[in-house]
């Protein structure tokens, strides 16, 4: 007996609705979601196992998703309600800013707001000069701590994943920064939060809107990072969680119409399969 499942996914702000279907289960068995962005991988968030892949291991940029690995060597490091001095090159970053000015002082944590929240690309670097010194001695952190993980292919040259030559990553690689960042309280804390009130240095307030849109649209979605260049497409990492199981789903060089329903389809899927008699293990994500 055959059972269909089907869900809608809604976008928001009058874009069309994309109806997917996310799965047909024959007895233990879940069909893939039809996926066409150049990469994706799915997995089970506690365990690794990976539930579905397309082109994992292929290197690409990854845009504003490897903030996850910045905020997460920030994190890592504690003292967040240290104040941070705003250096003068952060006011330079564009397009995403939090109009940061050079001189102000937020805490760790204010900023870590800003560079997860609004992907807020001043933040991220204001982190980077604080934490290493230079844009160039914490890219080498970063480029040393996915190493730490067991990836092979990433090259960072920059906190916030705005387009340098040579740098890319693999959605295998950011599942291992995904995974890692999805289970440091403070990172899991923020990327889930839909707003945020950015306290300015001049005493104006500023709400932030989580550019992440699944997590208006699907209630188990608790997280986790939007990235965009022309270069890298519409890049998206999200998680869930539902009745204890807990998956994560990276979407690389998607676009603006598919991106979203593309992620909340393999989120749906992951939840729906986790814990299926039977399903045989891939190669887990460390």
């Amino acid at each position: 007996m055959k059972e269909w499942r089907k869900v809608f996914v809604f976008a928001l702000s009058g874009w069309m609705a994309l109806f997917l279907v996310v799965g047909e289960v024959v007895g233990s068995g879940y069909a893939e979601p039809k996926i066409d962005a150049r990469c994706a991988l799915l997995f089970d968030a506690r365990s690794g196992q990976v539930l579905y892949k397309k082109n994992e291991n292929y290197p690409m940029p990854v845009a504003s998703t490897q903030k996850l690995l910045t905020a997460l060597l920030v994190a890592e490091r504690g003292k967040l309600d240290d104040l941070v001095v705003v250096p003068q090159e952060a006011t330079q970053v564009s397009p995403t800013k939090l109009y940061l000015k050079t001189g102000d002082r937020y805490t760790r944590r204010e900023l870590l707001h800003g560079l997860l929240v609004k992907s807020a690309n001043d933040a991220a670097v204001a982190l980077a000069v604080d934490y290493s010194g230079s844009v160039q001695d914490f890219a080498e952190a970063m480029t040393e701590r996915v190493r730490k993980f067991g990836g092979k292919v990433s090259q960072f040259y920059n906190p916030n994943g705005l387009p340098a030559e040579g740098q890319v990553s693999t959605a295998r690689e950011m599942a291992m920064v995904a995974r890692a960042a999805y289970f440091n309280p403070v990172v899991r804390s923020i990327v889930q939060l839909p707003d945020y009130f950015f306290k300015k240095a001049d005493g104006g307030t500023v709400e932030l809107r989580n550019t992440n849109r699944v997590l208006r649209v699907m209630p188990e979605c608790n997280g986790m990072k939007t990235g965009y260049t022309d270069l890298s497409g519409h890049c998206l990492i999200s998680s869930a969680q539902r009745n204890g199981k807990d998956v994560i789903a990276v979407v690389l060089g998607s676009n603006k119409a598919k991106v979203w329903g593309e992620s909340e389809a393999l989120l749906q899927y992951g939840l729906a399969r986790l814990g299926a008699p039977g399903d045989p293990l891939q190669t887990p994500v460390r």
